[in-house]
């Protein structure tokens, strides 16, 4: 079992997120006498996973809707479940992109004007 610390140590994300994680229910620790919260050692695959997930554009609350195989397992490919949402993702992501290509060129053109 590894403490909450040593999760954060080896993962490189702070005790809040991992908390955070935790209170969300995309990980499962159990506590000591104590109150320490110890996480299992898949929780290091799981966490690294979570972050991979935040980092493409996903909620914690999306992430914590996606089947266990996309949670549990760092690197984990795209469930067929989670498919439409992650098309959704995309279209998205592509969407933001066009208008900040829109945007870039406006302003382009508006220095190059005052130039």
């Amino acid at each position: 079992m590894l403490s909450i610390g040593e999760l954060a140590r080896q993962t490189g994300i702070s005790v809040r997120s991992i908390r955070h994680y935790d209170r969300h229910g995309l990980l499962c620790s159990t506590r000591a006498c104590n109150g320490y919260r110890y996480f299992p050692p898949q929780a290091l695959g799981q966490v690294r996973q979570i972050q991979q997930l935040i980092a493409t554009g996903f909620s914690i609350a999306e992430i914590a809707a996606f089947p266990a195989c996309m949670r549990n397992e760092e690197g984990a490919t795209m469930c067929p479940q989670t498919r439409a949402l992650q098309r959704k993702r995309l279209a998205t992501i592509e969407a933001q992109i066009a208008t900040l290509e829109r945007r870039r060129a406006q302003l382009v053109a508006a220095l190059s004007d005052t130039e």
